[in-house]
């Protein structure tokens, strides 16, 4: 973590990338560890989006190309799991791709959506209207309400 803090927003970027993959762990620390550090509101947004939804968008290719060995190698996600996530698939469709910035679930949908080979510019469209809504809500909390906003989350970390 300290190496991705060391590289400023090419370590932000690297960091929400493999938030989004093989790495779990939760961008948003990342997020808003670089706006405490003095990041530039927009550049941070950005460079998040950016990182975080091309991580989703390399899990929706390994569902693409549909090798089993390296999904569950990777992302540890069994053909069981993402069967079970085929009627969530074929109701919602590419919307589905919105919700891909939630925790363990985000990455099965990612993935579903590239195994089911859904439309990949509407699923482009939607992983980073997702992902940019995520991203933009935590900064303008930390932007609106500063330290307080530090403070309070802080409680819960």
């Amino acid at each position: 973590m300290e190496c991705l803090q060391e590289l400023g927003y090419i370590g932000l970027f690297i960091g929400c990338f493999l938030a989004a993959t093989v790495i779990p762990f939760s961008a948003e620390i990342l997020l808003i560890g670089m706006l405490v550090a003095g990041g530039d509101p927009l550049t941070t947004f950005l460079t998040a989006t950016s990182g975080n939804s091309l991580g989703s968008l390399t899990s929706y290719g390994m569902g693409y190309l549909g090798k089993w060995e390296w999904i569950e190698k990777w992302f540890h996600v069994s053909r069981e799991k993402l069967e079970r996530q085929k009627s969530k698939i074929d109701r919602y469709g590419p919307l589905l791709a919105m919700l891909c910035w939630l925790p363990f679930i985000g990455d099965v949908f990612a993935i579903g959506l590239g195994f089911y080979r859904l439309n990949f510019v509407k699923c482009f469209i939607f992983i980073v209207l997702g992902k940019a809504l995520r991203f933009g809500v935590w900064v303008v909390l930390y932007v609106l309400y500063g330290q307080s906003f530090i403070d309070f989350i802080m409680q819960y970390i």
